[in-house]
């Protein structure tokens, strides 16, 4: 269970400590915000590379097997029904073309709602670190007030 702090009791420094770790917080959440968008993008281009790109009329021909993003070798397809899919970490499965867009599907989906979970939290951080950034300035605006000038000689 989370307590809640009043912010306005915290000094500048407990404040700066806070800030800073929203800030940490909302560079990581959005990094992995970035990295999910790439997957899911990703995804949909093997979507369309199947749907597209493997067919009967394709078979025997040749064409360029991609090995990375930037590195492609010359191929010919097989098998117009099955096609292998990357499951993760290196690892490929031979599936049907109903499968594998089943799969790609699936994970599209599952992304996406990661993604709008995420996009929520990021959300909820920024609008914390907003307040703490807005009582962070009123305290250092409020302290610098406080501060008179000696007499003078």
């Amino acid at each position: 269970m989370r307590s809640q702090v009043d912010l306005a009791s915290l000094s500048v420094q407990q404040l700066s400590s806070v800030k800073k770790r929203l800030d940490d917080e909302l560079e990581h959440l959005t990094t992995s915000f970035t990295k999910l968008r790439a997957a899911q993008t990703k995804f949909r281009e093997c979507l369309s590379s199947i749907r597209e790109g493997v067919s009967a009329k394709i078979a025997g021909k040749p064409l360029l097997v991609p090995l990375t993003t930037s590195l492609y070798v010359p191929g010919t397809l097989a098998d117009a029904d099955k096609v292998m899919v990357d499951i993760g970490t290196g690892f490929f499965v031979e599936k049907d073309i109903k499968d594998a867009l089943r799969f790609y599907g699936s994970k599209i989906e599952d992304l996406g709602k990661n993604l709008k979970d995420l996009e929520s939290i990021v959300q909820s951080k920024s609008n914390n670190l907003r307040v703490v950034e807005d009582v962070l300035r009123q305290k250092v605006i409020t302290s610098s007030g406080d501060i008179t000038p000696g007499p003078s000689s």
